[in-house]
Protein backbone atom coordinates (compact mmCIF):
# COMPACT_ATOMS: atom_id res chain seq x y z
CA UNK A 1 0.00 0.00 0.00
CA UNK A 2 1.60 3.62 -1.07
CA UNK A 3 0.35 6.08 1.51
CA UNK A 4 1.28 9.57 0.36
CA UNK A 5 2.95 11.28 3.31
CA UNK A 6 1.42 14.65 3.23
CA UNK A 7 -1.80 12.83 3.28
CA UNK A 8 -0.78 11.33 6.67
CA UNK A 9 0.35 15.26 7.31
CA UNK A 10 -3.33 16.67 6.82
CA UNK A 11 -4.77 14.26 8.81
CA UNK A 12 -2.49 15.06 11.74
CA UNK A 13 -3.51 18.80 11.29
CA UNK A 14 -7.06 18.16 10.96
CA UNK A 15 -6.72 16.08 13.98
CA UNK A 16 -5.07 17.69 16.44
CA UNK A 17 -6.83 20.87 15.88
CA UNK A 18 -9.97 19.59 15.70
CA UNK A 19 -11.41 21.00 12.61
CA UNK A 20 -10.21 21.50 8.58
CA UNK A 21 -10.57 25.15 9.07
CA UNK A 22 -8.20 26.08 12.37
CA UNK A 23 -5.87 23.11 10.62
CA UNK A 24 -6.43 25.13 7.15
CA UNK A 25 -5.04 28.45 9.39
CA UNK A 26 -1.89 26.49 10.71
CA UNK A 27 -0.95 24.18 8.03
CA UNK A 28 -0.84 27.18 4.97
CA UNK A 29 -3.24 24.32 3.39
CA UNK A 30 -6.54 25.29 2.50
CA UNK A 31 -9.75 23.62 4.17
CA UNK A 32 -11.17 21.92 1.02
CA UNK A 33 -7.52 20.67 0.33
CA UNK A 34 -7.25 18.98 3.37
CA UNK A 35 -10.13 17.46 3.57
CA UNK A 36 -9.30 15.73 0.02
CA UNK A 37 -6.63 14.39 1.83
CA UNK A 38 -8.13 13.01 4.84
CA UNK A 39 -10.81 11.07 2.37
CA UNK A 40 -8.42 9.72 0.33
CA UNK A 41 -6.05 8.46 3.01
CA UNK A 42 -9.70 7.03 4.43
CA UNK A 43 -10.25 5.19 1.47
CA UNK A 44 -6.77 3.77 0.84
CA UNK A 45 -6.94 2.70 4.55
CA UNK A 46 -10.63 1.40 4.45
CA UNK A 47 -11.77 2.86 7.42
CA UNK A 48 -12.96 6.10 8.93
CA UNK A 49 -10.30 8.09 10.98
CA UNK A 50 -12.62 11.05 11.66
CA UNK A 51 -16.07 11.56 13.15
CA UNK A 52 -17.17 14.96 11.45
CA UNK A 53 -20.06 17.38 12.53
CA UNK A 54 -21.18 20.80 10.94
CA UNK A 55 -19.49 21.71 14.49
CA UNK A 56 -16.82 19.61 15.28
CA UNK A 57 -14.19 17.43 14.13
CA UNK A 58 -12.72 13.93 16.89
CA UNK A 59 -10.74 11.51 15.96
CA UNK A 60 -12.18 7.73 15.44
CA UNK A 61 -10.78 5.19 17.75
CA UNK A 62 -8.80 4.07 14.28
CA UNK A 63 -7.60 7.53 13.86
CA UNK A 64 -6.79 7.79 18.04
CA UNK A 65 -4.65 4.72 17.22
CA UNK A 66 -2.81 6.16 14.36
CA UNK A 67 -2.47 9.94 16.13
CA UNK A 68 -0.36 8.25 18.87
CA UNK A 69 1.64 5.72 16.18
CA UNK A 70 2.16 8.39 13.70
CA UNK A 71 3.32 11.63 15.94
CA UNK A 72 6.74 10.38 16.81
CA UNK A 73 6.98 9.07 13.58
CA UNK A 74 6.39 12.22 11.71
CA UNK A 75 8.48 13.99 14.07
CA UNK A 76 11.39 11.43 13.11
CA UNK A 77 10.72 12.05 9.38
CA UNK A 78 10.56 16.20 10.11
CA UNK A 79 14.07 15.53 12.16
CA UNK A 80 15.82 14.05 9.64
CA UNK A 81 14.87 16.52 6.80
CA UNK A 82 15.58 19.11 9.38
CA UNK A 83 19.50 18.00 9.02
CA UNK A 84 18.91 19.71 5.69
CA UNK A 85 18.61 22.85 7.35
CA UNK A 86 22.27 22.90 8.90
CA UNK A 87 23.27 23.30 5.13
CA UNK A 88 21.48 26.27 5.00
CA UNK A 89 23.13 29.57 5.63
CA UNK A 90 20.28 30.40 8.12
CA UNK A 91 17.66 27.98 9.63
CA UNK A 92 14.30 28.19 8.46
CA UNK A 93 10.57 26.55 9.01
CA UNK A 94 8.40 26.89 11.59
CA UNK A 95 8.67 26.69 15.23
CA UNK A 96 5.63 25.79 17.54
CA UNK A 97 5.77 26.98 20.44
CA UNK A 98 2.87 26.00 23.51
CA UNK A 99 3.17 28.57 25.94
CA UNK A 100 0.77 30.46 29.17
CA UNK A 101 -1.03 33.46 28.63
CA UNK A 102 1.33 35.49 31.13
CA UNK A 103 4.70 34.20 29.44
CA UNK A 104 2.77 35.30 25.97
CA UNK A 105 2.64 38.63 27.80
CA UNK A 106 5.14 39.03 30.16
CA UNK A 107 8.16 36.65 28.57
CA UNK A 108 7.93 36.40 24.51
CA UNK A 109 7.34 40.17 23.82
CA UNK A 110 11.02 41.32 24.56
CA UNK A 111 12.20 38.30 22.53
CA UNK A 112 9.86 37.53 19.74
CA UNK A 113 10.45 40.49 17.69
CA UNK A 114 14.12 40.79 17.77
CA UNK A 115 14.29 37.00 17.23
CA UNK A 116 12.54 37.07 13.62
CA UNK A 117 14.30 39.83 12.82
CA UNK A 118 17.40 37.83 13.16
CA UNK A 119 16.17 34.89 11.24
CA UNK A 120 13.38 35.85 9.06
CA UNK A 121 12.92 32.51 7.14
CA UNK A 122 11.78 31.46 10.74
CA UNK A 123 8.32 31.26 10.82
CA UNK A 124 7.00 30.84 14.97
CA UNK A 125 3.54 30.01 15.74
CA UNK A 126 2.48 30.71 19.15
CA UNK A 127 0.10 28.41 21.58
CA UNK A 128 -1.34 30.34 24.32
CA UNK A 129 -3.08 28.41 26.37
CA UNK A 130 -3.49 27.66 30.69
CA UNK A 131 -3.52 24.02 30.63
CA UNK A 132 -0.80 21.94 30.80
CA UNK A 133 -0.59 19.37 27.47
CA UNK A 134 2.09 16.91 25.79
CA UNK A 135 4.07 19.23 23.52
CA UNK A 136 4.97 16.04 20.71
CA UNK A 137 1.39 14.79 20.98
CA UNK A 138 -0.25 18.78 20.58
CA UNK A 139 2.05 19.10 17.24
CA UNK A 140 4.84 21.64 19.36
CA UNK A 141 8.25 21.61 19.27
CA UNK A 142 8.88 23.58 22.69
CA UNK A 143 6.93 25.13 25.37
CA UNK A 144 7.61 27.62 28.29
CA UNK A 145 6.55 25.86 31.85
CA UNK A 146 7.13 26.87 35.43
CA UNK A 147 9.25 24.21 37.08
CA UNK A 148 7.10 22.80 38.75
CA UNK A 149 5.15 21.79 35.43
CA UNK A 150 8.40 20.76 33.57
CA UNK A 151 7.47 16.97 31.81
CA UNK A 152 9.82 14.63 32.45
CA UNK A 153 12.73 13.67 30.29
CA UNK A 154 12.83 17.83 29.39
CA UNK A 155 15.68 19.91 28.72
CA UNK A 156 14.86 23.31 30.36
CA UNK A 157 16.43 26.37 29.97
CA UNK A 158 15.64 29.38 31.50
CA UNK A 159 13.72 32.52 29.71
CA UNK A 160 12.39 35.70 31.16
CA UNK A 161 12.70 36.83 34.43
CA UNK A 162 14.50 34.67 36.87
CA UNK A 163 11.92 35.66 39.98
CA UNK A 164 8.84 36.88 39.94
CA UNK A 165 6.13 37.70 42.68
CA UNK A 166 2.24 37.11 42.91
CA UNK A 167 0.77 40.48 44.06
CA UNK A 168 -2.37 41.60 45.27
CA UNK A 169 -3.64 44.74 44.29
CA UNK A 170 -6.64 47.22 44.24
CA UNK A 171 -7.87 50.87 42.96
CA UNK A 172 -7.16 53.47 46.01
CA UNK A 173 -10.92 54.38 45.86
CA UNK A 174 -11.84 51.04 46.70
CA UNK A 175 -9.48 50.82 49.21
CA UNK A 176 -10.82 54.34 50.85
CA UNK A 177 -14.13 53.27 50.57
CA UNK A 178 -13.43 49.31 52.22
CA UNK A 179 -10.43 49.68 54.01
CA UNK A 180 -6.53 48.35 53.49
CA UNK A 181 -6.23 44.81 54.60
CA UNK A 182 -3.66 44.34 57.03
CA UNK A 183 -3.82 40.40 56.46
CA UNK A 184 -4.36 37.88 54.86
CA UNK A 185 -7.13 36.79 56.38
CA UNK A 186 -8.48 40.55 56.48
CA UNK A 187 -9.36 39.32 52.34
CA UNK A 188 -12.52 37.05 53.01
CA UNK A 189 -14.24 40.49 54.02
CA UNK A 190 -13.63 42.21 50.60
CA UNK A 191 -14.72 42.04 47.16
CA UNK A 192 -12.20 39.41 45.26
CA UNK A 193 -11.45 39.58 41.64
CA UNK A 194 -11.50 35.47 41.22
CA UNK A 195 -10.16 33.37 38.23
CA UNK A 196 -10.57 29.98 37.38
CA UNK A 197 -8.28 27.63 35.58
CA UNK A 198 -9.92 25.72 32.36
CA UNK A 199 -9.46 22.49 34.43
CA UNK A 200 -12.05 24.15 36.74
CA UNK A 201 -9.70 24.63 39.43
CA UNK A 202 -9.43 27.86 41.31
CA UNK A 203 -6.58 30.29 41.06
CA UNK A 204 -4.98 29.96 44.38
CA UNK A 205 -4.33 33.20 46.95
CA UNK A 206 -1.41 32.32 48.43
CA UNK A 207 0.73 34.62 51.02
CA UNK A 208 4.36 34.27 52.68
CA UNK A 209 6.14 36.14 55.55
CA UNK A 210 9.20 35.42 57.11
CA UNK A 211 8.83 31.98 56.72
CA UNK A 212 4.82 32.08 57.23
CA UNK A 213 2.82 30.73 54.60
CA UNK A 214 -0.51 31.01 54.54
CA UNK A 215 -3.57 30.28 52.08
CA UNK A 216 -7.27 32.27 51.91
CA UNK A 217 -10.35 31.18 49.72
CA UNK A 218 -11.79 34.78 49.19
CA UNK A 219 -15.21 35.40 47.30
CA UNK A 220 -16.07 37.96 45.29
CA UNK A 221 -18.35 39.59 42.44
CA UNK A 222 -16.23 38.62 39.30
CA UNK A 223 -14.91 34.99 38.21
CA UNK A 224 -13.23 34.91 35.42
CA UNK A 225 -11.32 32.14 32.81
CA UNK A 226 -7.49 32.29 33.85
CA UNK A 227 -5.86 33.84 30.36
CA UNK A 228 -9.23 34.79 28.12
CA UNK A 229 -10.04 36.99 30.30
CA UNK A 230 -7.47 37.87 32.70
CA UNK A 231 -7.26 41.74 31.35
CA UNK A 232 -11.31 42.25 31.74
CA UNK A 233 -10.93 41.48 35.69
CA UNK A 234 -7.55 43.60 35.84
CA UNK A 235 -9.66 46.84 34.07
CA UNK A 236 -12.28 45.84 37.30
CA UNK A 237 -9.77 46.42 39.39
CA UNK A 238 -8.84 49.47 38.07
CA UNK A 239 -12.63 50.46 38.01
CA UNK A 240 -12.79 50.31 41.60
CA UNK A 241 -15.00 46.64 41.41
CA UNK A 242 -12.41 44.78 43.92
CA UNK A 243 -9.09 43.34 44.85
CA UNK A 244 -7.28 41.63 42.16
CA UNK A 245 -4.32 38.71 42.69
CA UNK A 246 -2.05 38.52 39.88
CA UNK A 247 1.34 38.54 38.47
CA UNK A 248 3.35 41.86 39.69
CA UNK A 249 4.76 42.22 36.54
CA UNK A 250 1.23 42.01 34.45
CA UNK A 251 -0.04 44.51 37.52
CA UNK A 252 3.06 46.65 37.26
CA UNK A 253 2.00 49.31 34.66
CA UNK A 254 -0.90 50.37 36.39
CA UNK A 255 0.71 50.20 40.29
CA UNK A 256 3.31 52.76 39.06
CA UNK A 257 0.86 55.24 37.35
CA UNK A 258 -1.03 54.87 40.98
CA UNK A 259 -4.49 53.07 39.22
CA UNK A 260 -3.45 50.74 41.55
CA UNK A 261 -2.05 50.68 45.05
CA UNK A 262 -0.71 47.21 46.30
CA UNK A 263 -2.20 45.35 49.10
CA UNK A 264 -0.28 43.08 51.67
CA UNK A 265 2.72 43.78 49.66
CA UNK A 266 4.91 42.62 52.32
CA UNK A 267 3.01 39.11 51.69
CA UNK A 268 3.33 38.53 48.44
CA UNK A 269 4.83 35.45 47.64
CA UNK A 270 8.37 35.24 45.33
CA UNK A 271 8.75 31.93 43.24
CA UNK A 272 10.81 31.41 40.52
CA UNK A 273 10.91 32.34 37.04
CA UNK A 274 9.66 30.04 33.70
CA UNK A 275 11.48 27.56 31.49
CA UNK A 276 11.71 27.03 28.14
CA UNK A 277 11.50 23.23 27.69
CA UNK A 278 11.62 20.76 24.74
CA UNK A 279 12.02 16.90 24.31
CA UNK A 280 15.72 15.83 24.89
CA UNK A 281 15.48 12.43 23.16
CA UNK A 282 15.24 13.31 19.52
CA UNK A 283 17.17 15.66 17.55
CA UNK A 284 16.26 19.18 17.73
CA UNK A 285 14.87 20.94 14.71
CA UNK A 286 17.04 23.81 13.50
CA UNK A 287 14.48 26.55 13.96
CA UNK A 288 14.39 25.43 17.99
CA UNK A 289 17.98 25.11 17.85
CA UNK A 290 18.32 28.73 16.96
CA UNK A 291 15.45 29.80 19.36
CA UNK A 292 17.01 27.99 21.94
CA UNK A 293 20.69 29.54 21.55
CA UNK A 294 19.02 33.03 21.40
CA UNK A 295 17.49 32.75 24.96
CA UNK A 296 20.62 31.96 26.22
CA UNK A 297 22.26 34.77 24.81
CA UNK A 298 19.32 37.07 26.24
CA UNK A 299 20.03 35.24 29.30
CA UNK A 300 23.30 35.47 29.53
CA UNK A 301 23.22 39.32 28.48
Amino acid sequence: MSIDLSDLGAFMAVARARGFRDAARVSGASPSALSDAVRRLEAQLGVRLLHRTTRSVAPTEAGARLMERLGPALGEVEAALDVVNGFRDRPAGTLRLNVPVSAARLVLPSLVPDFLAAYPDIRLEIKAEDTFVDLLAAGCDAGIRYDERLEQDMIAVPIGPRTQRFATAAAPAYLDRRGRPAHPRDLLAHACLLARFSSGAMMAWEFERDGEVMRVEPTGPLLVSVGAATELAVEAAVAGTGIIALFEDWLRPHLDSGALEPVLEAWWPRFSGPFLYYPGRRLVPAPLRAFVDFVRTRQAG
